[in-house]
């Protein structure tokens, strides 16, 4: 619809993964597959206030070019960090060409990071120490996306196996788990999320669906 469409952020040159916004500071940060996360003015449709790449030294590179891949922070503490963006921890872990990482969230409320691996691993890291405190075969296939509900006591996790997972965080068990979406061109679940208050969850998927489960 034109009469609710403001305009287009220009700067990206490949696809898109990922967006975050934050209406208390009125700003939205993109991520993409040529390798650069922007800050944008939400209420202007203008050039990105920041661009960070591999090639400055206060950046880092998200994206891939085969799935649909990002970073997700808590909303409540994403702007003062990405205005101050600093290389300030690097994970440390065995990686190797099948471990191509899909999705990086942050437990709302530990200094925790979890990753999503394209080799089927759910990983845990310290933030403070950047050291791996926990790695474990979550799904059949590639693990495509995360999720940490408000409250920060179960994990969610979709893959192309065509299932979503849900884990309790202290434990690190599986406690439920369902076929949300079929496969098409070898993929199937491409995101996944909670509500912030109500006892829903969402999903999208390569069949071209998004569904909403109590």
């Amino acid at each position: 619809d034109p009469s609710v469409l403001r305009g287009a952020f220009v700067g990206h040159t490949d696809a898109v993964w990922g967006l975050v916004y934050s209406g208390a500071h009125q700003r939205l940060l993109s991520c993409s597959a040529d390798g650069t996360v922007r800050l944008w003015k939400a209420t202007e449709v203008a050039p990105a206030l920041n661009v960070f790449n591999d090639n400055q030294a206060e950046a880092f590179t998200v994206g891939s070019k085969q799935s649909s891949s990002g970073i997700v922070f808590p909303r409540a503490n994403i702007m003062p960090w990405i205005i101050t963006v600093a290389n300030i921890r690097s994970f440390r872990g065995n990686f190797s060409s099948s471990c191509q990482i899909n999705r990086v969230i942050s437990h709302p409320t530990l200094p925790i990071s979890i990753t999503a691996h394209e080799d089927r691993h759910i990983k845990f890291y310290d933030n403070n120490t950047g050291k791996l405190i926990h790695s474990m075969v979550a799904h059949l296939d590639a693990v495509t996306s995360l999720a940490v509900d408000p409250n920060g006591l179960y994990l969610m996790s979709g893959s192309h196996d065509c299932s979503i997972r849900l884990w309790n965080l202290e434990s690190k068990t599986c406690i439920q788990e369902f076929t949300a979406h079929r496969k098409k061109f070898d993929e199937s679940i491409h995101d996944v999320a909670f509500h912030p208050s109500k006892c829903y969850i969402a999903s999208a998927g390569a069949d071209a669906l998004a569904k909403v489960f109590v």
